[in-house]
């Protein structure tokens, strides 16, 4: 054979092997890679993606925590003031009750008083009207003088 011919022949061959590669052989495989480029990039932009949600989140979880703290310093706060108003009220209750018990025991204190000056009143005029009875050796009428003894009671 002729080296011309086989040069030929294998050119020829050569030509079809690259025509049936590139016809057949290399579009799935520029597809796969294609597709693998895609994903690669996909999973590159879904990881950026994922970093910058996971610093939002933390951001948002630090506002959030800040806005709890807040608002737990604000209920302790609210629960300060109404304990403070609380105790407020029940010493104003107390003190009231203290008047209360004060102005009762005042006015039992002048009733035990007044029956004491009432009681003594009475025996004052007894020991009167026994006192002018030895001085008159004769013994007064309480009934026959009521008038006389209850005038005076009133000037004791």
């Amino acid at each position: 054979m002729n080296i011309n011919a086989t040069l030929l022949g294998q050119t020829i061959m050569f030509a079809l092997f690259v025509w049936f590669c590139m016809r057949f052989i290399w579009p799935p495989v520029i597809r796969a890679l294609e597709a693998r480029k895609q994903q690669i990039a996909d999973g590159l932009a879904a990881a950026e993606r994922g970093k910058h949600d996971l610093e939002l989140a933390a951001k948002r979880s630090a506002d959030l925590l800040r806005e709890a703290k807040g608002k737990a310093a604000e209920i302790i706060a609210q629960g300060e003031k109404l304990k403070a108003e609380m105790l407020d009220q029940a010493k104003a209750s107390a003190q009231d009750e203290a008047e209360r018990i004060m102005v009762a025991a005042r006015a039992e204190v002048d009733q035990e008083v007044s029956r004491a000056r009432e009681a003594l009143r009475h025996q004052v005029a007894d020991l009167a009207v026994a006192g002018a009875a030895k001085i008159l050796q004769r013994e007064v009428d309480a009934k026959a003088h009521a008038d006389l003894l209850s005038a005076l009671k009133q000037e004791l």
